[in-house]
This record gives structure tokens, sequence and C-alpha cells, in this order.
């Protein structure tokens, strides 16, 4: 099988590359937007991967997303629809779908992005849901939550700091739930995508099976430290209003962050799973497990 990837100079796509090239023909292209642009494509499937990433920091100028996530892909999937490639599979978001979740993200669940990054990757799918598919080709929307693996710390600096430098976590008292994503569980539902001609065309989210809570991340990261897990349960309301003074005073903790360090993302993989019919292969645990291990060898 030969098959196209963008976007594989990132994370996921070094990875992609390496579990898919023992059996196929991978063919890696560079792909950026520019106006009028035809991509040239050649293979039996399409992955598509290139994009602009969520910026944390807030800098990016808004045009750059829709230029990046949705112009681009609509030229690369406008090319998929001219080519003789079967399968095209599109990396998207759960960011897509929605930035804050109530209860637990499926399919089902109405769309609502409020960023930019979210807004341009929904523009982008709906783009390809409103093509008309030519008989024997099929496409994949996949949402996967934040993804982690060896190599890739991503969002998890900030917790992986706090346990290296002996600090104590303060933010224990908070008992949430996040959705993850082992690179490796990704790369498995690609490869099985690619090979089962007997899934249907849509929309997936793409986790790990059980979400962890940010306290049992803290427990796994100093277990790859050998080291005791440190955490002080402060009260709520004292949090919080060190927040509200973080606001004021622009101090490192802030309403809006500890939102994010505390707050629950939960996802469902059952729709993936069931069109699978298989299960993850690895637990989000043993993906973590694998994941601080690599940061320690590189400390």
């Amino acid at each position: 099988m030969k098959i196209t990837i963008t976007g594989a100079t990132g994370f996921v796509g070094k990875n992609l590359i390496n579990h898919l090239k023992t059996s196929n023909e991978v063919v890696p292209i560079s792909v950026r937007y520019i106006p009028n642009n035809i991509i040239e494509l050649s293979g039996n499937e399409l992955i598509h991967l290139a994009g602009k990433a969520h910026d944390l920091k807030k800098v990016s100028n808004p045009q750059d997303y829709y230029e990046a996530n949705f112009e681009l892909t609509k030229q690369v999937f406008d090319s998929f629809l001219l080519s003789e490639a079967s399968v095209f599979i599109f990396m998207s978001s759960v960011k897509a779908a929605a930035d804050e979740v109530k209860g637990v993200l499926t399919e089902e669940n109405s769309p609502n992005p409020k960023t930019h990054y979210g807004i341009s990757k929904l523009k982008a799918e709906n783009y390809i849901l409103n093509q008309k598919l030519p008989e024997g080709k099929r496409i994949f929307i996949l949402r996967p939550c934040m993804i982690h693996g060896p190599g890739n710390k991503g969002n998890l600096n900030l917790l992986y700091s706090v346990v290296k430098k002996g600090f104590p976590w303060p933010l224990a008292a908070f008992e949430n739930q996040r959705s993850f994503l082992n690179i490796e569980n990704l790369c498995f539902v690609i490869y099985e995508l690619l090979n089962n001609k007997n899934i249907a065309s849509g929309i997936y989210n793409v986790a790990d099976d059980k979400p962890l809570s940010t306290n049992k991340l803290i427990e796994l990261i100093s277990k790859s430290q050998n080291k005791a897990a440190r955490t002080l349960a402060i009260p709520k309301k004292i949090i919080f209003l060190l927040a509200k003074i973080g606001d004021i005073l622009h101090l490192p903790l802030n309403s809006e962050r500890l939102q994010k360090l505390t707050e629950s993302y939960v996802v469902s993989n059952d729709e993936i799973v069931k069109a699978l019919g298989k299960p993850m292969p690895f637990s989000a645990e043993e993906g973590f497990k694998k994941t601080f291990q690599s940061f320690n060898n590189v400390q």
C-alpha cells in the first residue's frame, strides 16, 4: 500500500511513519496554503496531518489558523477527490467540538468551538462532509484529545516540572477527570482504518479507554522518578482567592490557568472502538509510564 502523509515532520507524523513503514510505502509531502494552488498526490491513501496547532500563548494571527487548518485542508481534499486515492484521513481535534465539556463528549454533541483553532478545524470538517464523495472512496475525520507519548511534553511540562523540582502539587483538592490519547493508540487506529474496508466513513473521537485525574498524573510522574507523590489539598476557596489575586497582579496562577489545570474534559471513544471491532491496545496508564520515562531519559 502506498500512503501519502502531509505534516510528516511533526510528532504524530514521525510516529505514524515509523508505525506504517514496515509494511507500506510511505510518501511524506510538504504542503502549505497558497491561493489557487494545485497539490499533486500519489498513492492509495492520504493522511492529512498538516495544520497549525493550538497556540497556548495566544500570540498567533487568527488568519493563520484559517489558512493552515481550513483553506489548506480544502486544497488537499479537493486533490484527493480528483486522485486515485481511496481513503482520506483528516486529523481534526476534539476542540472542533467543544472547548469545555459537561459530562462526556460524544460524536452526537453539537459542535460549539470558541477558539480560532477549533473553529478553523470545524470549518474544514464541514467542507469535507459537504462534498459529494465519489464511489469507492472513504473519508475519516479524527478528533483526538490531548496526545502524549515519548518525547512529546506539550502541556505536561508544568506538571512534570512541579514534581521534578520537589514542589508539592497544591491543587489536590480538585478531583477532575481528563481524557488523553497515547500516540501508540492513535497509530493503531489509523492503521486499522487504512486496512479494514468495512469501516464506514465518518467523524470519530479518539481517546484512551479511561480518563485520568491530574492527581493520578502527579502520582505517575512521581513513580517514574522513584519519588513519593507530594500533594497538598488546599481548600478550594483559598485557591480561588489566590487565582483572583493572580488575575490582578499577573501572577503564574490566575483564574484561566486554574480552570485549565483543574477542569474535567472526558471524551468517549465508544464509536471508534465499535467501528474497529477491537479495543485500544494500550491503557492510559501504560502510555503515560512510557511518556514520563522518556522525559527522565533526556534530563
